[in-house]
C-alpha cells in the first residue's frame, strides 16, 4: 500500500461522491480507479457493460432486483 497524492478538486469530488455511494473516500477513489484500468484496458465497452461484467464475476444476481 503506498500514498498517492491527487489534486484537491479530485479530492473532494471523491468525498462528496464517496458519502453518496456509502463508500469511504478511499474506497471511492479505489472504484474509480479500478473502473479507469478496466476502461483503458476495454475500450468497447461502456460503464454499465464493465459494471455488469464486474457483479457477474462476483456472482451478484441483480436480475432480480428492481428500482423502486
Amino acid at each position: 500500500m503506498g500514498i498517492v497524492k491527487i489534486d484537491e478538486d479530485l479530492h473532494e469530488e471523491a468525498r462528496r461522491a464517496s458519502a453518496v455511494m456509502c463508500r469511504s473516500i478511499n474506497a471511492q477513489a479505489e472504484f474509480w480507479m479500478k473502473i479507469g484500468m478496466l476502461a483503458e484496458a476495454n475500450p468497447t465497452l461502456s460503464f454499465n457493460d464493465i459494471v455488469k461484467q464486474q457483479l457477474a464475476m462476483g456472482d451478484v444476481r441483480v436480475a432480480n432486483l428492481t428500482v423502486a
